[in-house]
């Protein structure tokens, strides 16, 4: 087995030699790393992927074991949490069991057959919870994204904008390192579901950003508990609802932590539904973005400057085009309301084309098919001529 197929362990002690004993012990059945503070490990998760065990020493200078693994739980839970310590006292126990959720305490000095043994059984711990946080993902944004595309059928000016919000926040997401940010993806789809209680007239005076009388606002502020409502009871949503009510937030104060789940996706989420409803407004990108810019406080200087170059790069890689509708495909943005003859509003401007938008749009009749629409699409993508 080569080194890039092994597991790979991080030990983390402040004594070098401790460290170099792990990696000695542990190198050739893993791919072992080592750091001397808790910093630097934390730095070493940033920039090694697919951790699988992180093994700590209980005190060390600055930022002890406990207090190391409970960040890591906090923005890498899959891991595995082993603590070594010299330490016997309750009280340390207490600490780094509620703080880092650990796997195992190993006591120093380790014997090497029980520091292997331990590993490996961490090592199949990590592999099996990763097994199950695959199946959760897959079962759960399924149904999510089918429960989306239900909607989107019916009340396409709030359901429509789920599915190009959920690209642009994952996009982004991406960019930045969050690779395979479920919570994420399901809370930018769910993000419209409270919209389901008011009226579509409603819904579309929010979508383009129109001015609302005092009895819309109150009915638009009650959106978030419909959707606490709805959501609260399904199982295992808990951190994509945590992002929901996060979005919510404006204090910034208030908003978790910037390198956890919730509190990444609660940042990323907000500024892309913020950015997003400009734009639909009629916001130029540049117009859009510095109005952003001015609440650098929520969202960070950090963030927006990445957000700025994100969207920069998206806008250059797209062109306008004018083509059939029954010749748009999926990823494509309509720059333009499409209505039926009798006025009824079947898609805003700004709706981005889904396959289940296809299988809908075979009901709209030749004439509509046969009209020609404004589009936006990626430069490369050859779309058919009329």
């Amino acid at each position: 087995m080569t080194t890039q197929n092994l597991p790979r362990i991080l030990c983390v002690d402040d004594e070098p030699n401790v460290v170099d004993g792990l990696k000695l012990h542990l190198r050739k059945m893993y791919e072992v790393h080592t750091a001397l503070s808790g910093r630097e490990a934390l730095k070493k998760l940033e920039e090694i992927e697919d951790i699988a065990v992180i093994v700590s020493d209980m005190r060390m200078p600055e930022m002890d074991g406990a207090t190391l693994l409970h960040r890591v739980v906090e923005a890498y839970p899959d891991i595995t949490r082993i603590l070594l310590t010299g330490e016997t006292g309750r009280d340390a126990a207490v600490l780094a069991i509620n703080e880092g959720q650990i796997f195992r305490f190993l006591s120093k000095p380790c014997p090497p057959d029980k520091l292997k043994a331990t590993i490996a059984a961490a090592v199949g711990q990590h592999q099996l919870v990763s097994a199950e946080r695959v199946l959760l993902q897959q079962t759960l944004i399924g149904c999510v994204k089918a429960l989306i595309d239900a909607l989107a059928m019916t009340n396409p000016v709030a359901f429509g904008r789920a599915s190009r919000v959920k690209r642009l926040a994952m996009e982004f997401a991406d960019g930045l390192g969050h690779k395979g940010f479920w919570q994420l993806e399901a809370a930018a789809l769910l993000s419209q579901l409270g919209y389901l209680s008011l009226p579509v007239e409603l819904v579309e005076k929010l979508y383009y950003g129109e001015h609302l009388t005092p009895e819309e606002r109150a009915l638009a502020g009650g959106v978030p508990q419909v959707a606490r409502q709805l959501l609260g009871h399904i199982p295992r949503l808990e951190p994509v609802l945590e992002i929901l009510e996060a979005t919510n937030t404006k204090d910034e104060a208030q908003l978790p932590r910037a390198d956890g789940p919730v509190g990444a996706g609660a940042r990323i989420l907000s500024l892309v539904l913020e950015y997003d409803g400009l734009v639909t407004a009629g916001s130029s990108v540049d117009v859009a973005m510095q109005s952003l810019r001015s609440h650098k406080g929520r969202f960070g200087e950090q963030l927006l400057t990445q957000f700025a170059q994100h969207v920069g790069a998206i806008s250059g890689g797209t062109e306008s085009r004018e083509l059939p509708l029954r010749h748009v495909h999926p990823g494509m943005v309509l720059l333009q309301e499409l209505r039926t003859h009798g006025g009824t509003l079947l898609v805003p401007r700004g709706f981005e084309v889904t396959e289940a938008f296809l299988v809908r749009m075979k009901n709209f009749g030749p004439g509509i098919l046969a009209e020609k629409v404004k589009v936006s699409a990626p430069i490369h993508r050859r779309t058919a001529s009329a």
